[in-house]
């Protein structure tokens, strides 16, 4: 066959340890005896990734096959399964966990892309795995399109229950601020208000960022001084780091304070990024954890329905929630990665391990926690519209000690079921990139809340 390659890839990731790994996936690509034509370099933007597709339209091409090197965003994804009606494939690929930063993200972008193209009715296969690794059988198989996604969907809903209706029931007048649209090609964390106000009762308010930065830097420089204070208590390193930056992170935290009081909120959906760094000049991640540690939660990259989710699992598990990226599945040790920035609860960190003070791995600026998961069972939860069907998902498992797999706030999970499993009805399912977690198992009140609100379940 001829297969046409789009090496997909974003700079803010490391791009010399991309280019390593894109010419692994090329030395097993031109091993296969298939006629593999298309760029041979990374893509690292919307005209590049046009030009390409353009080369392969010209080409002819037989199949087409999304090389996944970094994390990128799905709107290229979309773009290119409309753009062929052929086959279409995305390989992703892992990469070691060895303490330092997420170096490319690759599954997250393979995540998305499931998602959109789900949403968009187009069938894909997959594969996620090492370039270097013995990998021509599953290459193989993925060109042979024996890896095909599929579409997995979920069962009906459970019975109700007097603990699930209690929990329905007291998300009537809940507010969310979303603050910020949700990034372009983040499908993931679109939404509809009156869709959210239809299904639990809760209130979407749709708010700009500059709101939030002008409540921010009103914050009075006292009250900003004893935060710093408070937060110098819990991390190391506070001084290692920008502190005209730290500053400006903290005031996002009295910001939001501030905002909460006014629209008596009770979560918000940030957009994160990049403008939170590029306009503003301080990350929100560490505000969010603290939120999040009062049990106030705080979605990333605008995501209302990670807010949606972290309200229910909230008052499920009454602890503090972590709306987390799952960035790494490996079968053979049977565990997966669940990973954000730095914005975990500070309760959730293992006391084995100091929480330090850190800097946003792709920006550069503060104020993010660092730290490794506690060990103990866990609950997932996403209350998704994959497919375009609303309904909740459900996953649990164990977090175990381990050493820090990636910077920021990250631990390693085993799941109740098989790692490769889980990972092959995530993609199925089409399933959002953000999932709250909470320690505890609380399933079955879950289960009742999703009866009360007649959401189909799917149970990972």
């Amino acid at each position: 066959m001829k297969i046409g390659i789009l090496p997909l890839a974003r700079t803010t990731f490391d791009v010399p340890f991309a280019e390593e790994n894109l010419a692994a996936m090329l030395g097993a690509l031109d091993a296969s005896g298939h006629d593999i034509v298309g760029p041979r370099a990374l893509l690292c933007d919307e005209e590049a990734t046009r030009a390409g597709i353009a080369e392969l339209q010209a080409a002819g091409v037989d199949q087409v096959l999304i090389l996944q090197v970094t994390f990128t965003d799905a709107a290229m994804a979309v773009t290119i399964g409309a753009a062929f009606t052929g086959p279409l494939a995305i390989w992703a690929i892992p990469e070691p966990r060895l303490g330092g930063r997420l170096r490319l993200n690759s599954f997250c972008g393979l995540n998305l892309a499931s998602h959109a193209l789900g949403l968009n009715g187009r069938a894909f296969g997959w594969l996620y795995a090492d370039p270097a690794g013995d990998i021509a059988g599953d290459l193989a198989a993925l060109l042979a399109g024996a890896r095909p996604a599929g579409r997995l969907d979920p069962g009906p809903a459970p019975a109700a229950t007097p603990e699930g209706a209690a929990i329905a029931t007291g998300l009537r007048g809940r507010r969310i601020a979303r603050i910020g649209e949700h990034p372009a090609g983040f499908d993931t964390c679109a939404y509809d208000a009156e869709a959210v106000k239809a299904l639990t009762g809760v209130t979407v308010d749709a708010l700009q960022l500059d709101d939030l930065f002008s409540a921010a830097r009103a914050a009075p420089a006292d009250t900003a001084r004893a935060l710093r204070a408070e937060v110098a208590r819990e991390l190391t390193g506070l001084d290692a780091v920008d502190q005209a930056e730290l500053d400006r992170s903290l005031r996002l935290k009295l910001g939001l304070d501030d905002l909460r009081q006014k629209g008596q909120y009770d979560a918000f959906a940030i957009r994160c990024w990049p403008e939170t760094f590029t306009e503003y000049g301080g990350a929100v991640c560490g505000p969010a954890g603290m939120l999040g540690e009062a049990r106030v939660p705080c979605a990333c990259e605008a995501d209302v329905y990670g807010s949606l989710t972290q309200l229910i699992l909230l008052q499920a598990a009454q602890a503090p929630v972590f709306l987390t990226d799952l960035v790494d599945m490996d079968a053979a040790d049977n565990t997966g990665v669940v990973w954000h920035c730095g914005q975990a609860p500070m309760s959730m960190r293992d006391a084995q391990v100091p929480a330090e003070a850190t800097v946003h791995t792709n920006r550069k600026q503060p104020l993010l926690y660092q730290f490794t998961l506690k060990p103990g069972p866990v609950t997932f939860l996403r209350i998704s519209q994959a497919h375009g069907q609303p309904h909740m998902v459900l996953g649990y498992g164990e977090m175990l000690r381990r050493p820090m797999a990636f910077t920021g706030t990250s631990g390693v999970v085993r799941f109740e079921r098989g790692a490769g499993a889980v990972l092959d009805d995530i993609i199925a399912s089409g399933l959002e990139h953000h999932m709250a977690l909470a320690y505890g198992d609380h399933r079955d009140a879950l289960r009742g809340v999703a009866g009360a609100l007649g959401l189909p379940l799917q149970e990972l």
